[in-house]
């Protein structure tokens, strides 16, 4: 009954099977291990702690495809035909393991056909064959018809002869497996036990009249036919361009456990690993994400550079460095293996110094240019919506690192220089740290360290006109609840956070360092601050250089202050809408989505609106990554970009929880001409409006 336990012009089928997938088995890991070489260029990194919850972890987020189905809209619903297919095919994988490799490999298939198990497998594979071919369908109309914006990119010859041949052997491959046990019921009885499909479709295949020798001839062409089908997957699936279904779910087990917040720290004692400027700079894991890369686009539709016209593309650095580990990683990797004396040196010179050149290649100016790597927000949406966990924004700060640290650049000199000398980013400013306590009766720690809670204020809490109001703010709210709280005053130094996400990795671990010395020399363990970057870098990366303490985001604190009763808000004069804007190092990286909003609900006359693009998928202010120091030259400005969003809520209020976001808001409104309309106000500001209640006179502007 089985195809393999024939004979074909005297040669068993044995012997067919076991030597065709012999030869294919070697070309698959003969190619794995080129590919697994090519990762072992990368510089050493231990993903490797945790490794049961690891493995686990990674099986229900791969399995389940909620890392994919979590972006799902009605506009974009490709996700769950993605879906679809994963869990289709999985089924099929292990059929084919069962029924292939054990049945007709190792002839169990007398044991296994026309019973009650296989005829319940065979009908689950028959749903979700013709699931695949629904999925195919799909496939098609938004590959060639309706296509979507993330799909659109240039694809070379190769790219589009091969997309067309996927779509036709998968769907191959469903039609054969209806049509191999709808034959062999046909060839040779349909069992009782017989599948969901098959028994239908054999007894049409009857229907003609066809004799059984041409039954059984046909069973057998379409066996083989989906045996050298698989088999010709199997050896094309390393080779392609498209390696993800082999190395996603390795990108998941071994991604970042630590905080979302926090990058890896360089080692300044060895300054060769402070950034990367060749590919194989990156760490193994970096190499891994270029694998595991599935070209959906959702990184580049989500990417506020992207979107507002700079050169960044996240999609596009990933598949860039991918095709440079490609063309150079090979001829890198034996140049390192060489141990050549000084005759064969001179020998094969003109090959090792085209190795030698081909290694000297730099990543910056070839796969992406320094534009594009100062285009980053640092936003997070890209490594948010991505369904395989690739880390780009970490490649792009060891760019960064390498361009401030090793090469020379002038990017953001001024604001690093500032930060070095000055202790904060801001120049130009005429303020002090201490000016805006005047006639605020508030602790300074040096002079009285018997508090219960430092308020960090941050370099623009403390030294930028309009932020000032919010520190103010915070620090009425925090008397009124009769918090025992201080300050650091003329000793708080820049938490390093622009630094950082600027490159400048050893600027940073100074400001640090030093920080965390002053905070451990007060014997201080909490910590509130009204700025999301400043609380990122507290809670998240301080960690890191041994400053552990426990971190608040005023949003946070206020909110339980009210919960505890030490606050009551008062009704606003008049109903008003607000918007809230969602600050990306709140939102995104720390997962605080609610304490803003209960705060904007508290207080009695105020509705919330959400604008477009909230929560997880908020867009960015476009201040992040040191951004907030640079000029935006080319394409739209972002912060533009988000008050239209904004507007759409029509809304007399944009509610911040965030410096940057406050400042990039207000001159986003002054450039539009849209103060006469809209506000843009802390949260803090807000509550604390609504907090006096003998001096609650405040007018808000009519929108009219």
């Amino acid at each position: 009954m089985s195809p393999v336990s024939e004979s074909y012009l005297g040669i068993t089928g044995y012997l067919i099977f076991w030597l065709l997938f012999v030869v294919a088995f070697f070309f698959f890991i003969q190619r794995l291990i080129f590919l697994f070489n090519l990762i072992r260029l990368g510089r050493p990194e231990n993903r490797f702690d945790r490794l049961f919850f690891r493995i686990k972890s990674a099986f229900v987020i791969f399995f389940s495809q909620w890392s994919n189905l979590k972006t799902t809209s009605l506009r974009d619903p490709a996700a769950i035909g993605h879906a679809i297919m994963l869990w289709s095919l999985t089924l099929f994988a292990i059929g084919y393991l069962i029924f292939i490799g054990l049945g007709a490999g190792f002839g169990l298939n007398s044991i296994l056909f026309n019973t009650t198990f296989e005829g319940i497998f065979f009908s689950v594979l028959d749903i979700a064959a013709l699931l695949v071919i629904l999925a195919m369908i799909w496939v098609i109309i938004k590959r060639y018809l309706i296509v979507p914006e993330r799909l659109k990119r240039e694809q070379d010859f190769t790219e589009k002869i091969i997309q067309p041949l996927l779509i036709t052997g998968i769907t191959l491959l469903m039609l054969f497996h209806l049509g191999i046990e709808s034959f062999r019921y046909a060839a040779y009885g349909i069992p009782d036990s017989g599948s969901l499909l098959g028994k239908p479709l054999a007894r049409a295949i009857l229907a003609t009249n066809i004799s059984q020798v041409t039954y059984i001839l046909i069973y057998r062409i379409l066996w083989w036919l989906n045996y050298v089908l698989l088999l010709g997957a199997l050896v094309y699936a390393p080779y392609s361009k498209h390696l993800h279904p082999l190395t996603s779910f390795a990108n998941i087990t071994f991604r970042s456990l630590t905080p979302k917040g926090s990058l890896k720290p360089v080692d300044l004692q060895k300054p060769e690993t402070a950034g990367a400027a060749k590919i194989q700079d990156f760490t193994w894991k970096q190499l891994l994400d270029l694998y595991a890369c599935t070209w959906c686009g959702k990184c580049h539709i989500a990417c506020p550079a992207q979107l507002s016209g700079k050169p960044l593309s996240p999609r596009e650095l990933i598949l860039g460095l991918k095709e440079h580990l490609m063309e150079t990683g090979s001829i890198i990797s034996k140049t390192k293996k060489s141990n050549l004396t000084v005759e064969s040196r001179e020998k094969n010179a003109p090959n090792i110094m085209q190795n030698e050149q081909v290694e000297d290649t730099a990543v910056i100016g070839k796969v992406i240019n320094e534009e594009a790597i100062w285009s980053c927000t640092t936003c997070r949406t890209c490594q948010d919506v991505c369904p395989v966990y690739n880390e780009h924004i970490h490649k792009i700060i060891d760019l960064r690192r390498y361009l401030q640290m090793i090469s020379t650049t002038g990017t953001a000199h001024d604001c690093l220089k500032n930060l070095r000398v000055r202790g904060n980013p801001w120049r130009g400013t005429m303020h002090a740290r201490t000016d805006w306590i005047e006639d605020l009766d508030i602790r300074i720690v040096g002079e009285n360290s018997k508090v219960d809670i430092l308020f960090w204020v941050g370099c623009t809490g403390a030294l930028e006109d309009r932020s000032l109001k919010v520190t103010q703010s915070v620090a009425r709210i925090l008397q009124l609840a009769g918090v025992n709280f201080g300050i650091l005053g003329e000793e708080e130094l820049c938490c390093g956070d622009p630094a950082r996400r600027l490159g400048a990795e050893h600027i940073y671990q100074m400001l640090a360092t030093n920080n965390i010395q002053l905070l451990q020399s007060y014997n201080i363990r909490k910590i509130v601050t009204a700025c999301p970057h400043c609380y990122n870098t507290l809670k998240n990366e301080y960690p890191q250089l041994g400053g552990n303490f426990e971190v608040f985001h005023h949003t946070e604190l206020i909110e339980d202050l009210i919960k505890k009763q030490k606050l009551k808000p008062v009704s606003a004069s008049r109903e008003l809408r607000v918007t809230y804007q969602d600050p990306c190092y709140l939102g995104r990286y720390n997962d605080i989505y609610e304490s803003p909003r209960n705060l904007i609900k508290s207080i009695p006359g105020l509705s919330l609106f959400e604008m477009e693009n909230s929560r997880n998928l908020s867009f960015c202010c476009g201040g992040g990554g040191g951004r907030m120091w640079l000029e935006e030259k080319t394409g739209q400005r972002i912060n533009e970009m988000r008050l239209q969003h904004a507007l759409g809520s029509k809304s007399q209020i944009i509610a911040t929880a965030c410096p940057f976001c406050l400042q990039m808001f207000e001159d986003a409104v002054r450039s539009r001409e849209e103060s006469e309309s809209m506000q843009v106000l802390d949260i803090a500001e807000l509550l604390y409006d609504h907090l006096k209640i003998q001096q609650d006179n405040i007018r808000f502007k009519d929108s009219d």
